[in-house]
């Protein structure tokens, strides 16, 4: 996706502008990877394949998100859970 697109974005839930965080780029700086955050609502987005994922909270599927979150571990700080929101600027995770 590209970074000009990812600026346009906004949070469904409260139309708040959204922080990227990039993990992987190709040549052209298109986000392949990454993490869109809100913080007004503390939800935090993935982005898999160039795609945000930024479906409502009840249709998500958590399990299928799990494998992209374990290959980010590091990136996580090493944290895991059915869902992860922003806690003091770095991700958090709330079991």
């Amino acid at each position: 996706m590209r970074k000009e697109t990812i600026k346009k974005l906004c949070c469904p839930f409260d139309k708040s502008d959204l922080t990227l965080w990039t993990i992987t780029e190709d040549e052209k700086d298109n986000v392949l990877e990454g993490i869109l955050s809100c913080a007004a609502c503390n939800r935090v987005y993935p982005i898999v394949s160039r795609i945000p994922i930024m479906s409502p909270d009840e249709y998500r599927d958590f399990k299928l998100e799990q494998p992209m979150l374990e290959k980010w571990e590091k990136f996580l700080n090493g944290k895991r859970g059915k869902e992860f929101k922003i806690s003091d600027g770095k991700i958090k995770a709330i079991e």
